[in-house]
């Protein structure tokens, strides 16, 4: 261990981390609040929502935590030392700036930023300010996913995959993510990041993408973030490339990754990892059951450890650099009719 990075964060080292929450939505309630109260290393001490009735509600539930309706008082009050952000896409930039510039630690939903010159002046900033920015991916710290790479060795080459993560919300227009103005985009940059995060976590950044896209999935109504989207990855210097169906208006829900290589496949699923011979046996398999909340602890438990300099910052800014690259490259196939590289992208940011 580096006891020069832990010099620098002295303050880090000695007791209990203040921590705060912008924004009571569902994903804070469900996974982000338990996990904060469950952490023995956080004084949980301050949300805010500018939503009055949710508020009210959650004080009442909740009498020992300090609420506010406006993000820029709890910042100068509470002197905390992280915040977790669950907030629509288009709030994301301003806030985390103004947490970085209260030299508050950042722990933010998805995506990191809604495109890629955002996302290099957030890095810039943190980097200025001498805090820490990290993305929630809950499936990196859930024992199903982290599996795939022990089982990659052993299907010989790769020469195609398909995935798919669908579901169906009878209506994908309205609120902020039926917006690409304040989403950022549609069903791609939303519940499709987590999927682009495992293709690129398992298999880099590909050599070229390609996209068709819909907004019909509703009679008669004009919205103008995809409700659906088809994608082709090209990997051609590794041989091989693979389908990707996003969607928020097909049903069964469904969320797998199929990868066919010379020696056999892997099947992955929420739940669920098998190794699969060619001629279509499991040879091995890992199942977890009601393990998905320890994810949101994890994570949690992690940051901490990033932000006290005891581990590398795994999700910082520099890693989603190529998420968003992946996805302004899929956008911009839409508009040229072309597969385009998503390391040109990068380069014309550098």
């Amino acid at each position: 261990m580096n006891h020069n990075l832990i010099h620098k964060n002295k303050k880090y080292k000695e007791g209990k981390l203040r921590a705060g929450v912008v924004g009571l939505g569902h994903q804070s309630i469900e996974d982000h609040i338990p996990a904060l109260k469950q952490c023995s290393d956080v004084d949980f001490v301050s949300v805010v929502d500018t939503d009055l009735l949710i508020l009210e509600k959650f004080k009442q539930e909740n009498p020992t935590i300090n609420i506010y309706d406006s993000h820029e008082q709890m910042f100068k009050k509470e002197k905390l030392d992280f915040i977790i952000l669950a907030l629509p896409h288009h709030l994301h930039f301003e806030i985390t700036k103004s947490a970085i510039l209260h030299k508050i630690n950042v722990l933010k939903e998805k995506p990191f930023a809604t495109n890629l010159k955002q996302a290099i002046e957030l890095k810039k900033l943190a980097v200025k300010n001498k805090v820490e920015i990290s993305t929630t991916l809950q499936r990196r710290f859930n024992p199903i996913y982290t599996t795939f790479h022990q089982f990659f060795d052993k299907i010989g080459s790769p020469f195609f995959f398909e995935s798919k993560y669908t579901f169906y919300t009878s209506e994908p227009h309205t609120g902020w993510r039926g917006q690409k103005k304040l989403a950022g985009g549609g069903c791609l940059i939303d519940m499709g990041y987590h999927l682009l995060d495992l293709l690129l976590w398992y298999f880099d950044l590909p050599d070229g993408v390609i996209a068709e896209s819909s907004c019909k999935a509703k009679e008669n109504i004009v919205y103008d973030a995809e409700d659906t989207i088809a994608l082709l990855f090209d990997y051609h210097k590794k041989g091989f490339f693979g389908s990707v169906l996003i969607s928020r208006s097909i049903s069964p829900k469904q969320e797998y990754l199929n990868v066919f290589g010379t020696r056999g496949s892997i099947h992955l699923e929420r739940g669920k990892i098998e190794r699969i011979s060619p001629d279509g046996v499991v040879q091995e398999s890992l199942q977890r059951e009601q393990g998905w909340p320890s994810a949101a602890y994890d994570q949690l438990n992690y940051f901490i450890k990033v932000i006290r300099k005891e581990k590398p910052n795994v999700n910082g800014p520099e890693t989603h650099f190529e998420h968003l690259a992946v996805i302004e490259a899929i956008y911009l196939s839409q508009q040229k009719g072309r597969y385009i590289d998503p390391h040109s992208i990068l380069k014309k940011h550098e």
